[in-house]
């Protein structure tokens, strides 16, 4: 199952369209200059103007090759272009079709650059725009042309600038997102082995109390107050540095108590749609890390149903066992595409942390039948590389 947003032949074919619809544009621009400075002035003084667009737009349309060079590329001859026509007496520039080009490139930049050089390319930008109005000071007929151009400008700063934002919050909220769940696990983590410590403790000191009299019983008495003095210390020891994980809230070190009944319960009585629930029989036989990540699994499938299908008619929990493999599926038959971009939850960056963390994989996608589904594969033995 594919749980990303578009295979790469899809990306490229997207990226083809936009530039032959960037070329249509941009040629549009270029007849539209043309044809008015033709009209206006008259003689040849269009073709001027023309080449240089001509010229950034080809330009923008490689910008994918690379974006500092073309975007580089772009603002020197739009940068020439200005005392040119300026000295011959040509209409102003850059023209719409250059500031339209210069936009793109911008944009471009902005987006997909490292912060030095987008800052760098904003920043020529704006110096194109100041000199192509140092020859319009005190002119009246060439400002519209300044005007277009810093508003072109501004519109490709805006659009470069807006998705970088975006792809830097969503980055900031998977980051806390994936340090919550960690904190989670250790907190859990914490509950798993003291639970064992404990065991070896009690252990260590029953056989203190069974050991036989006499020299041979006296070291063996020795040896289990060894290992009860070291697993003491183990889990003093752990209890302070799992402290200093602990969120500021106090947050308990329970781990997940809640059966997989319980949750489905809980998911109807909410108004949730009805859940099938298919589990293997020996469930009280899985570690607690494993028991732990199921219930994860399944409680965050069933609140995003909850958010985004809960006009699902029905639910399937199933978790079913292979050897030493435990998989879990929280599936939907919302009928219809999924009406959110599913993917890129923050709710699957949880789960997928925490079942990379046992060894394990998580997938997600829309069914074949319609819905969208949830499949997470979690060893019953640690497979991780030590």
């Amino acid at each position: 199952m594919n749980s990303g947003n578009g295979s790469p032949g899809r990306s490229r074919w997207r990226g083809r369209a936009a530039d032959a619809a960037l070329a249509a544009v941009l040629a549009a621009a270029i007849a539209f200059q043309a044809y008015g400075i033709a009209s206006t002035w008259g003689g040849g003084y269009w073709w001027p103007g023309a080449a240089a667009g001509a010229a950034v737009g080809v330009i923008a349309l490689l910008r994918r090759r690379g974006r500092a060079v073309a975007a580089a590329a772009g603002l020197t001859v739009a940068a020439a272009s200005v005392p040119v026509s300026w000295w011959f007496g040509l209409p102003a520039e850059p023209g719409p079709a250059a500031a339209l080009a210069l936009a793109v490139l911008t944009a471009s930049a902005v987006g997909r650059l490292p912060v030095r050089p987008a800052c760098a390319v904003a920043a020529g930008g704006l110096a194109v725009v100041g000199i192509a109005a140092l020859p319009e000071v005190g002119s009246s007929s060439g400002m519209p042309v300044v005007w277009l151009n810093l508003v072109l400008w501004l519109g490709g700063l805006t659009a470069g600038l807006g998705p970088r934002l975006l792809a830097a919050r969503r980055r900031r909220a998977a980051e806390r997102v994936r340090r919550d769940e960690r904190l989670a696990v250790a907190r859990e983590l914490h509950d798993v082995v003291a639970h064992h410590i404990t065991g070896i403790v009690i252990e260590a000191q029953a056989g203190r109390i069974e050991a036989p009299q006499g020299p041979d019983g006296g070291r063996s008495r020795d040896s289990f107050a060894a290992i009860e003095a070291e697993g003491a210390e183990a889990l003093a020891a752990m209890r302070r540095v799992v402290g200093l994980l602990r969120e500021e809230d106090g947050a308990s070190l329970a781990s997940p108590a809640e059966r997989l009944t319980d949750l489905v319960e809980r998911f109807e009585r909410r108004g949730g749609p009805p859940v099938r629930l298919h589990r293997p029989e020996d469930e009280p036989a899985w570690p607690p890390e494993v028991a732990a990540a199921v219930h994860r699994v399944v409680q965050e499938s069933l609140t995003n149903v909850a958010r985004h299908a809960a006009h699902a008619g029905e639910v399937t929990v199933r978790v079913t066992r292979d050897g030493e493999e435990l998989t879990v599926e929280v599936a939907d038959d919302a009928p219809g595409p999924p009406p959110r971009p599913r993917p890129g939850g923050y709710g699957l960056v949880g789960m997928g942390e925490r079942v990379r963390a046992l060894g394990g994989t998580l997938e997600a996608g829309p069914r074949g039948g319609g819905g969208w589904s949830v499949v997470a594969v979690l060893p019953l033995a640690d497979r991780r590389s030590p």
